[in-house]
């Protein structure tokens, strides 16, 4: 029995070894190479796409930046890499990247088989479909026998078929790899219709087609789509400074805090608002990063909803509602943890 719990103990410690190992590894690298690697999405307008000079832009990409800033005091400490739907998981699984901010649906088995973690969801989508309206075709339950527009590896895969299934209609995959192709397929006539993330449609239609007015997306959603960031399993130092910069850009804007007023707010008697800008310290040296680590991402990119607007809300092109996006106490399903 003696040798039985030795050999148990022996283990537990083996254990708790590796894990103490592992801790604050992917952290400290980041600090040491000086800048945050952000998986992007591969030209996704509104979340992450790159403009006419090059540069990194889009809702995701803000996010990132906030990282950056919360990380090192500086916004633009980061590099973006551009993945496919194929390449996003080998690339932070490998250490190419350092988080992913691209159009990930958070699920348990991405959470539980990857050696991946979830770190928090950062928009709320739902899968649809993009027709041609000359098609006249009012309801996906119309498409029997037409071909649809997918790209491999997503959950957007799995839930058309599922769809398509349940309802007893009968549909041809068109599968390809990269948006940009996808989009091109589509409005060639290749496919009959496209799938994906209703926001990433939105973003398709106003932004790649070239009569935008064309096109409608049906009623149907087929799916709970939890858009968010990952990280690697193994590193609680980093899933924290990534999962908290979220949280702190949507505290800030459920107490007011924005980019604009943000150094005005430094001066605040609440409570609440002296802990997210670090007037009241604690919350900085429990991540191991600046004290006023909140308010650097706050003062680079705004709070959650300010990102929201100017990238994929009423303010931009895309045009989209809040909606399930909105605050807890506005509606909404976003429901940040407490700074505190």
């Amino acid at each position: 029995m003696k040798k039985h719990l030795s050999v148990l103990a022996a283990a537990v410690a083996l254990a708790c070894a590796s894990a103490g190992a592992t801790a604050g590894t992917v952290f400290d690298a980041v600090k040491k190479k000086g800048y945050v690697q952000c998986g992007l999405s591969d030209g996704v307008s509104g979340f992450s796409a790159t403009n006419s000079k090059g540069e990194w832009e889009g809702m995701d990409v803000d996010i990132c930046r906030a990282v950056a800033a919360s990380m090192f005091g500086d916004a633009s400490k980061y590099k973006g890499t551009a993945l496919s739907t194929q390449q996003r998981f080998t690339a932070l699984q490998s250490g190419e990247v350092d988080v992913l901010m691209r159009t990930v649906t958070l699920t348990q088995t991405r959470d539980t088989s990857l050696g991946l973690a979830a770190v928090a969801a950062s928009f709320y989508d739902g899968q649809g479909i993009l027709v041609r309206k000359s098609s006249n075709v009012k309801s996906a339950k119309e498409l029997d026998g037409a071909t649809v527009c997918v790209q491999p590896g997503t959950t957007t895969e799995l839930n058309l078929a599922d769809w398509f299934r349940t309802n007893g209609i009968k549909f041809t995959p068109v599968v390809i790899d990269k948006v940009t192709e996808v989009v091109r397929a589509f409005e060639s006539g290749r496919c009959d219709a496209f799938t994906d993330d209703a926001s990433q449609l939105a973003a398709v239609r106003a932004t790649q087609l070239a009569k935008p007015d064309d096109y409608e997306i049906l009623p149907e959603r087929f799916s709970k789509e939890p858009l968010g960031l990952m990280v690697r399993q193994g590193d609680d130092q980093w899933l924290g400074v990534v999962r908290w910069t979220l949280f702190a850009l949507m505290e800030a804007e459920e107490y007011g805090i924005t980019q604009k007023n943000v150094d005005e707010m430094l001066k605040s008697p609440n409570p609440n608002i002296q802990r997210i800008l670090g007037v009241t310290p604690g919350a900085g040296k429990n991540m191991g990063v600046d004290e006023k680590w909140a308010y650097n991402a706050i003062k680079a990119v705004g709070n959650y909803g300010e990102i929201f607007e100017r990238n994929v809300g009423k303010q931009s092109k895309l045009g989209l509602a809040r909606g399930t996006n909105a605050l807890w106490n506005q509606g909404g399903a976003m429901y940040p943890w407490p700074i505190r």
